[in-house]
């Protein structure tokens, strides 16, 4: 079972601010929400624990209890949203009507495809894995990452809402990949 945990709160999720690659801290809501996590996840084994490397994922990791047994994994990180980083949608939408992250992208930083490619590299990884897997990220790259999971084309990201310190599962119902739990 693959375990995707969204970091908790910082400043910037609070406000709807597109968080990509600036790493700013949680908020102590967020530190509370990472340790509420540890009681939600208390005794589960992982054959493999991967984090972000920003500040909002790994600390979300160490407040969970996984902090010793997390590797690094740099396409973990959130989308870089280029020009868009720290701006909410509403203010986007001022310069480009009706605009929406999933069909029309972000300027100066990554496409879709990108992500998704990045996502891919991390499904590569741990499909194999013998045990469950758990992966402290980003609500973009998560989305996106599940998206990859179904078969999906990254665009239907759109469809799977994921709030801060959520924890979600994916694996399998008989041989078909599927969402297990999601947001809770």
């Amino acid at each position: 079972m693959i375990w995707l945990i969204r970091h908790g709160e910082t400043e910037w999720s609070l406000s709807g601010a597109h968080t990509g690659r600036t790493d700013i801290p949680l908020t102590p809501a967020g530190e509370d929400s990472a340790r509420a996590i540890a009681h939600e996840l208390a005794g589960q084994e992982f054959s493999l624990v991967l984090t972000s490397p920003l500040q909002r994922a790994v600390r979300t990791c160490e407040l969970a209890g996984y902090g010793d047994q997390a590797q690094v994994d740099p396409n973990l990180a959130e989308w870089d949203y280029g020009k868009y980083e720290g701006r909410t949608s509403e203010q986007i939408r001022i310069e480009r009507p009706g605009w929406t992250i999933f069909r029309d992208g972000v300027e100066g930083g990554e496409t879709i495809g990108q992500v998704a490619a990045r996502a891919h590299d991390v499904i590569d990884r741990i499909v194999h894995v013998d045990g469950d897997v758990a992966l402290f990220a980003h609500g973009h790259i998560l989305r996106i990452l599940t998206a990859c999971w179904l078969g999906l084309p990254p665009e239907d990201a759109k469809m799977f809402v994921l709030g801060t310190g959520a924890i979600s599962t994916l694996g399998y119902e008989h041989e078909a990949r599927a969402i297990l739990r999601w947001n809770s």
